[in-house]
């Protein structure tokens, strides 16, 4: 099965990110762009993002053979309802979104007897915005496609075939099983840095902006985190709010051994803890997900 034509609805960081991979590694595919904000369409079509950048979500889904929704997750439904009319039969429809489960059955709903196969690469950065985004953002990252049972064996096959194209490697598995796994990976990390964030800045006016001014390395990092796209990640953890709360009821569990190891004193709990974390670090820059450069890799 192959893909000619790829229209993406929604912009931003991935969205972009898309159209520029699409032009650098499969110029022979056209890109059609939509976005509902007009100064967004503005910025794709000033940066030259697709091939044509449509005012209309029905007009830019004409034609494609993968449609790509790249939107907040909490506003997937009303995207694909508001394109259904431009979607011609056997097109694949996916998305991007963080969390697979509730975006699937929300696309077959809004979409029934198309084809959807929802996907999640497992890449981005704290920025947003048309000119947010960069061809190399897939390069060596996971995408997760996550189809039901009955999806056509050539439409998986060909979807998979797109993001490896774009420089991703591709998984699949099961969507309640992805919703769990990004819990522990994505979505629970996200929750900690706003929460740490949140707490600095009502410190920030106690200390007289002593937490800014001696900002260290890790707090640096969880602002960085703590920056990225608000309304996205509302979307997120309501959308996956099951999973998050199971896995957060971990965390507190396993943050109350740490609280009762230091009141004790109990160093040998607190270095085997750290031991092991240690090693799951050092198992990710294995895996080639991040640079073990020093300090990671920030110039000075």
């Amino acid at each position: 099965m192959a893909i000619a034509r790829v229209a993406i609805v929604g912009l931003g960081l991935i969205g972009s990110s898309i159209a520029r991979a699409v032009k650098d590694r499969l110029p022979q595919v056209a890109v059609t762009g939509y976005d509902a904000s007009a100064d967004v369409r503005d910025v794709a079509r000033a940066l030259g993002l697709c091939d044509t950048v449509a005012d209309d979500p029905v007009a830019a889904v004409a034609e494609a053979d993968l449609v790509i929704f790249a939107v907040p997750v909490g506003g997937m439904a009303d995207a694909a309802r508001a394109a259904a009319a431009g979607l011609r039969g056997g097109v694949i429809v996916s998305d991007v979104g963080s969390s697979k489960a509730g975006v699937g059955a929300a696309l077959r709903a809004a979409l029934p007897g198309h084809v959807v196969i929802p996907a999640h690469p497992v890449a981005g950065t704290e920025n947003s915005g048309p000119a947010a985004g960069f061809a190399s953002l897939f390069d060596g990252r996971w995408c997760i496609v996550t189809p039901d049972a009955d999806a056509p064996a050539a439409a998986v096959a060909a979807l998979t075939g797109f993001w490896e194209a774009l420089g991703a490697k591709v998984d699949v598995m099961d969507a309640a099983h992805h919703d769990m796994v990004l819990a522990v990976t994505s979505h629970l990390p996200h929750l900690i840095a706003y929460t740490i964030v949140g707490t600095a800045s009502e410190l920030e006016e106690v200390t007289e902006s002593e937490v800014i001014k001696y900002s260290a390395g890790g707090f640096r990092d969880f602002t960085r985190i703590a920056a990225s796209d608000p309304v996205m990640w509302r979307d997120v953890f309501l959308a996956n709010k099951d999973a998050v709360l199971a896995t957060l009821q971990r965390f507190n569990e396993d943050l109350t051994v740490l609280q009762q190891a230091i009141r004790r004193g109990d160093a040998a709990k607190l270095e085997d803890w750290f031991t092991r974390t240690r090693a799951i670090r050092r198992s990710i820059i294995a895996e080639g997900q991040d640079d073990p450069a020093p300090d990671f890799g920030r110039r000075h």
